[in-house]
């Protein structure tokens, strides 16, 4: 295309962008119709991309970071022939793939679901950086951000590892239109003021009039032949560009323009023109991953082993039975264990450093490129990463997260290093599965069975050592539990997990020898959690309390609960949980504190079954 029928295009975006948004009674178009050009000229003159193989390994990837400029993202894919206008005009209906916000999940082109503004930068540095060190192809990856997002920490954080990564296949556009949600932005049309800034994290920067299309093009030029670093093109442009009721003024984002057909009109009327994308270079080959049995760790029983070892160790043994696992560090790697996996596969290791925002979103593009990534950090830090783990359940993406270091049993250094809230934020996700070994064998057994599953796993490690309770070859499915202690004259059941488990045990024990018998079952998989057997459970003994290391709220005991929601008879049940606000102590004085050891298990064991009796 020439200069004139770049700009054609251009306004072809912006009427398609207005009579998407009009027809859907909402939208952004005037964060669409600033954008336009930007979109013209990238995928008419320098995307390389197949519509028709989206999974082609040479493909250039596009990453819409200001997700609300959907109507843009639409618009584009009718000009390049993918959809039809009829669908473009169906746009936020119920059952269209063209939600208000894109997703995989609907539509293959796209890499990632955006929306939550601060993530396509740091999704865009995971498949750069799949690209340049573990795919080794040339393949670019181009990012199209609003200048309102870079006031979120998580595309600085995103800046820096592009930059310590050298990541010259990556290119991050910014629509400078000065204005956000409810008036114009920090920094307004200073490109200066952004140019500084990426520069400072090591950024090659050119700055560019947004809306002239022959310098948007050596802008991309420019970025194309750039090698070492990262580029960031800031462009200037109107939010609302080409009409003017609506062009650069504040109060109309998130609202379809209010004269539609005369905004269509000022804009030229609709176009049909039609782009050819470059294909993406030949020769290029889908890599299919090498995958084996992995040859686990194994421990005898009666052995002292923390579950952050067993999972290091399972995990370095994952890796060499199968090429498309990757681990991501937040810079914790010698506390969780990861540092295992390091030393064997350090060309599959990714250190993110402390940017656990960045580590997720890291996660997401290279499992988006094929990759079964593992992600860990202490179980209290992936609290800051929360909204990048929703948002990877929206895109659909397979992450494996490990959160080590949880609840009170680390010890002396105290809460803000105690995960406490873990298990509640990771249950409270679409479709996560959350496990929660006791012991080395059990961790390893389902570091390897979390590879075979979809969606977001999270596995919860401990840092002291616990006793090995299960022999090396017992079998540890999803969904289930384990039954440690049972008998016919059962009056309560322990139901624990992870440090708690061998509480429960010890418990049971000594309330055994005072004649009480008490059934233990360890809740391994908390979600699913093994309903069957917690409904057995109940009707055999009456009693369950549950001990958890976690807070009370959303955590082992609401897991337990919810097996008894579809209407039948819940039974009595306590719950011993962390309801105080721990300090600095031993792990022993700090489960003693919280009520959640063997002695205090026991001593309300006793009396609840005394209660029982006495009712």
């Amino acid at each position: 295309m020439n200069t004139g029928e770049l700009a054609e295009l251009g306004q072809q975006l912006r009427v398609d962008s207005v009579r998407a948004a009009a027809a859907a009674g909402s939208g952004h178009p005037t964060s669409s119709m600033s954008a336009a050009d930007l979109m013209a000229v990238l995928f008419a003159r320098h995307l390389r991309y197949d519509f028709e193989r989206p999974d082609h390994p040479a493909n250039d990837r596009f990453v819409l970071s200001k997700g609300h400029a959907s109507p843009l993202m639409y618009a584009t894919y009718k000009a390049a022939g993918v959809i039809g206008d009829e669908e473009l005009l169906t746009f936020r209906e119920n059952g269209s793939r063209l939600e208000g916000h894109p997703t995989p999940r609907k539509l293959p082109w796209v890499e990632t679901a955006t929306g939550s503004l601060g993530q396509g930068l740091p999704v865009g540095v995971g498949l750069a950086l799949a690209g340049k060190r573990l795919d080794h192809t040339d393949f670019r990856v181009w990012v199209l951000c609003g200048d309102s997002e870079l006031a979120e920490g998580s595309v600085w954080e995103a800046a820096e590892q592009a930059a310590y990564e050298n990541l010259d296949n990556l290119t991050a556009i910014v629509d400078v239109n000065r204005l956000g949600q409810r008036g114009p932005t920090r920094h307004g049309h200073d490109l200066d003021a952004y140019a500084r800034r990426f520069q400072a994290f090591g950024w090659h920067t050119v700055e560019v009039d947004g809306h002239d299309v022959d310098a948007v093009d050596r802008a991309y030029g420019e970025a194309l032949s750039t090698r070492g670093q990262p580029t960031a093109i800031l462009a200037r442009t109107l939010k609302g560009k080409g009409v003017e009721s609506v062009q650069d003024r504040e109060g109309l984002h998130g609202k379809p323009l209010p004269e539609a057909e005369d905004a269509i009109a000022e804009l030229g009327g609709p176009r049909d023109l039609r782009i050819t994308v470059h294909a993406p270079p030949a020769g290029a080959a889908t890599r299919a991953p090498r995958i084996t049995t992995p040859e686990l760790p194994r421990w005898e029983r009666g052995e002292d082993v923390a579950t952050r070892d067993a999972f290091g160790q399972a995990l370095a043994a994952l890796g060499d039975a199968r090429d498309d696992v990757v681990a991501l560090d937040g810079e914790v790697g010698d506390s969780t264990r990861l540092e295992y996996f390091a030393k064997e596969h350090p060309e599959r290791y990714i250190e993110c450093y402390i940017a656990e925002q960045q580590m997720i979103a890291a996660a997401v593009g290279v499992a988006a490129r094929g990759r079964l990534p593992y992600a860990s950090t202490f179980a209290a830090f992936l609290t800051r990463a929360h909204d990048f783990v929703r948002m990877a359940s929206v895109s659909g993406s397979g992450l494996n997260l490990v959160g080590s270091h949880a609840g009170v049993a680390i010890g002396q250094d105290g809460p803000s290093q105690m995960g406490l809230e873990d298990l509640a934020m990771m249950r409270a996700v679409h479709g996560s599965t959350v496990l929660y070994p006791c012991d080395a064998n059990q961790t390893a057994r389902l570091v390897a069975a979390m590879a075979g599953l979809e969606g977001i796993r999270y596995l919860r490690t401990s840092r002291g050592k616990s006793p090995v309770i299960y022999g090396p070859d017992e079998e540890f499915p999803v969904g289930g539990s384990k039954v440690l202690r049972s008998s016919g004259q059962d009056r309560l059941t322990l139901v624990a997990a992870g440090v708690t488990v061998p509480e429960a045990l010890a418990a049971a024990d000594a309330l055994a020898d005072e004649g009480i018998a008490v059934r233990v079952v360890d809740l391994y998989s908390v979600k699913p959690a093994d309903r069957e057997t917690l409904r057995t459970a109940a009707e055999e003994t009456g009693c369950l309390m549950t001990v958890e290391d976690h807070h009370p709220e959303g955590g082992l005991g609401d897991a337990v609960a919810e097996a008894f929601s579809d209407g039948r008879p819940v039974p009595r049940l306590v719950r011993l949980a962390v309801r105080n606000m721990p300090g600095s102590a031993s792990p022993e004085e700090q489960l003693h504190a919280a009520g959640i050891d063997a002695a205090s298990i026991a001593a309300a064991g006793r009396l609840l079954v005394g209660e029982a009796i006495v009712s």
